[in-house]
């Protein structure tokens, strides 16, 4: 959605509201503009490999590399509190992991957190909507633990720098 034609009909809407009609005209026009959503694609078994993240971090980079053993840690409380989980796939992309196995829930869910910043390779079922991979993750294949050993190349990196 783009917010700033949004928040720019709604302030006219905000001042034409007291003209009969102008809220009609004004709303058509705002929801002609918006783009509709797309739906989710049909599930693709994939087989992904890559390094298990937090997409906090990972997108904000407030923790910089936010890989790797100087990571861990923290990825582990983000995991923990609830921030979604994500796969950085050794093909670049990353994979917002929604279930792993049988678990139902993603928010502390023990398979996660007992797997954060481990390279793993996992089978499941890939959905994609509006541009966002979503897995579901059936089995962890394979957890070769955590082979980013970057604490060499980044140490342990300070909150927001």
């Amino acid at each position: 959605m783009n917010w700033k034609l949004a928040d720019a009909f709604g302030s006219v809407i905000h001042k034409l509201k007291l003209v009969p009609g102008c809220f009609i005209v004004a709303a058509s026009i705002l929801s002609s503009n918006l783009s509709v959503a797309s739906a989710a694609t049909t599930p693709e078994r994939v087989q992904i490999t890559g390094e298990i993240i937090d997409t906090w971090c990972y997108v904000t980079e407030i923790m910089g590399d936010a890989q790797g053993t100087a990571h861990h840690l923290c990825a582990v409380w983000c995991a923990i509190g609830g921030i979604p989980v994500s796969i950085l796939g050794e093909d670049g992309q990353v994979y917002m992991v929604l279930r792993v196995e049988s678990e139902d829930t993603n928010v502390a869910n023990p398979t996660v957190v007992n797997i954060q910043t481990h390279k793993v390779t996992v089978d499941g079922d890939l959905y994609e909507r509006d541009g966002v991979k979503y897995l579901f993750v059936n089995q962890v294949a394979d957890d070769q633990g955590v082979v980013n050993l970057n604490h060499e190349d980044y140490g342990i990196i300070p909150f927001g720098k």
